[in-house]
């Protein structure tokens, strides 16, 4: 060996020198990859001009483009392009649940992109992340649910859920039992499957074809807009009395599935009555139907415990679908969460049986890995009894705001609440859609720093787990006040 050309410090200097090379090219990256700071107008204008946005309304988006343009968040705050501070009341959509800003969830992630950004995980081959936070879930979730599919987020959850159903049906000896059954005013995501199982009012677009056959769609456990010749009291019997109709109608033997949210999120933030998801499994029992509770907002924390069904209100469902809380929304992952005997069902019988079912990104070890932090860091902070503690006085606040001249009424759970808005108190009839008296309330708050979510005559909120009774008084104050003005302007408007 040439000495001169291979010192015995050659083989450091060449990772000197690869090391250099590195910086060199991950400066010249820096340059090529980072825009020159732009202004807000240019910011506004660069969406305007090229971003379709989930929900996009056409003709007022094309005049007015964004009207807040998000630049920063930490905690329970966000700051726009302008430098103003605003409280995020909504908590993103309904998943910011640690807060943002966590520097050990950014180094988490980033260790784990250094380690391995992405590992395939089809057929028979695993991750660490991806086999840590399937144990973590099936600890975590009702006993004998210890089985996971992890997915991109809720939608796809609920799409690979609808297809387990009909796997699992299948495997069990009843290939006809595919059909499935949900409420009116849900939500359950927006792709394909999903979107046809929801039924919000609104969200059917006559441009969009969805899918009518083999799914339908029972009343929701609504108090506040119940039926007029049923009473508080009867609300549950009514409603399972209706399933059970519908399931003598459909044929028990074609049904295969009920899915649920817990708590009715984007729908109306909808409680049920204490007894009607109980009561509902007990039909789903009784005629072989999996339940299927859809977690996505309800789960990791948002109603005081990792899981609502069981949590809140005492029902162990097959499956579990959930994202959001999972990674608190640092990164897109979900999970399909379903008991032991539907996989020992699904895994027996037919040796040459393939579950063709799953993602690219099922799995992917760095959104695992935020998901593992997260739920790390709402157990050692104990968030799950803030959201349980301060949730009970978050209620109790918007309670306050009842007496208000347009407040129909103030429901929800904990960290998941909403306003309803109406016309008249007494008939409970609601606002001409023209007056968009959501959008009227959630600009009014805004302007005074706190971020509300309009749907419709409803103004949500899911503020993040951190939230301090403090910030709560901030939201109430707020409201109350944004909720005083529109009622004025309208008055003077003449339109109420």
């Amino acid at each position: 060996m040439d000495q001169a050309r291979f010192p015995a410090t050659a083989s450091g200097g060449r990772r000197t020198a690869a090391a250099a090379r590195d910086r060199r090219i991950g400066n010249r990256l820096e340059t090529v990859r980072k825009p020159p700071m732009a202004d807000t107008q240019q910011i506004w204008k660069a969406d305007r001009d090229h971003n379709l946005h989930p929900w996009t309304h056409f003709d007022s988006f094309d005049r007015d483009g964004p009207q807040l343009v998000v630049s920063k968040g930490s905690g329970c705050r966000l700051t726009d392009s302008n430098g103003k501070s605003y409280l995020d009341a909504v908590g993103g959509l309904w998943c910011t649940n640690i807060g943002l800003g966590r520097a050990e969830m950014a180094e988490a992630i980033a260790e784990q992109v250094r380690t391995l950004a992405y590992a395939s995980t089809f057929v028979d081959m695993a991750n660490e992340p991806a086999a840590l936070l399937a144990a973590r879930l099936a600890d975590l979730a009702p006993a004998g649910l210890d089985h996971v599919q992890f997915t991109t987020g809720g939608s796809t959850a609920i799409d690979c859920a609808f297809r387990l159903v009909q796997f699992f049906q299948s495997c069990a000896g009843r290939p006809e039992k595919v059909h499935v059954v949900a409420r009116q005013d849900s939500y359950h995501g927006s792709t394909y499957a999903a979107m046809s199982i929801g039924r919000r009012s609104g969200d059917r677009s006559p441009e969009f074809r969805y899918i009518t056959e083999g799914i339908h769609h029972l009343s929701a456990p609504n108090r506040y807009r119940r039926p007029p010749d049923v009473s508080v009291s009867g609300l549950t019997d009514f409603l399972v009395d209706e399933f059970e109709t519908l399931i003598a109608r459909v044929g028990p033997e074609r049904i295969g599935a009920f899915f649920a949210e817990p708590v009715m999120g984007s729908g109306g933030v909808i409680v049920p009555p204490d007894d009607y998801l109980q009561r509902m499994r007990q039909v789903c029992r009784r005629h072989d139907i999996l339940f299927v509770a859809d977690e996505v907002v309800t789960g990791f924390g948002r109603l005081g415990h990792w899981f609502a069904s069981e949590g809140e209100f005492g029902v162990v469902p097959d499956v579990i679908c959930c994202a959001k809380g999972l990674s608190s929304g640092y990164l897109p992952i979900g999970a399909v969460i379903f008991s032991n005997p539907m996989y020992t069902t699904m895994a027996s019988g037919d040796p040459d049986r393939w579950f063709t079912n799953g993602l690219t990104y099922s799995g992917h070890p760095v959104c695992c890995r935020a998901a593992l932090k997260n739920i790390e860091i709402i157990e050692r902070e104990d968030l799950l009894g803030n959201a349980a503690e301060v949730g009970a006085y978050f209620e109790a606040r918007l309670q306050d705001l009842k007496d208000l001249p347009t407040v129909g009424d103030i429901r929800g759970r904990k960290l998941m609440m909403c306003v309803e808005s109406v016309r008249d108190k007494g008939s409970r009839e609601l606002f001409p859609e023209s007056v968009n008296i959501g959008k009227r309330i959630s600009d009014a708050c805004e302007n005074r720093g706190l971020i509300v979510r309009p749907v419709g005559h409803l103004n949500v909120m899911s503020p993040p787990l951190v939230i301090t009774r403090d910030e709560v008084d901030f939201i109430a104050d707020t409201l109350s006040a944004a909720l005083r003005q529109v009622a004025d302007d309208l008055t003077r408007e003449r339109l109420w």
